[in-house]
């Protein structure tokens, strides 16, 4: 069965799907769900945002922008972690917007 399918239905990440992500995905997969452990898929009001080991990266609808998924195109960590959070409803809802954040247009003036 596919992973996210199998999330979805349990809604919970049980020791056996911890592993079948693990393997699926490898070093993508354990670093997902660390993210995903730590609290790190954060959902504003216009983005999900995933706190990675060196910054802030807007994931949505299969894109992230992050380097490796810019230069590889193959799915991310940061994107595994948003879908495993989605699934079993571990993101971390902020209620404000994520745009709204100085800088965020390349406006450092804020």
């Amino acid at each position: 069965m596919d992973i996210y399918r199998a999330l979805d239905i349990s809604g919970r990440l049980t020791p056996e799907l911890r592993r079948e992500i693990a393997c699926e995905f490898g070093n993508r997969g354990k670093k997902a769900l660390d993210v995903v452990d730590q609290g790190k898929v954060l959902r504003y009001r216009d983005f999900i945002v995933v706190k990675g080991k060196t910054g802030d990266y807007i994931v949505e609808d299969g894109f992230c922008t992050c380097d490796d998924f810019t230069f590889r195109g193959n799915e991310c960590y940061h994107i595994i972690a948003a879908r495993i959070a989605r699934y079993i409803g571990s993101e971390t809802r902020i209620d404000s917007w994520y745009s709204d954040i100085p800088g965020f247009f390349g406006d450092k003036s804020e």
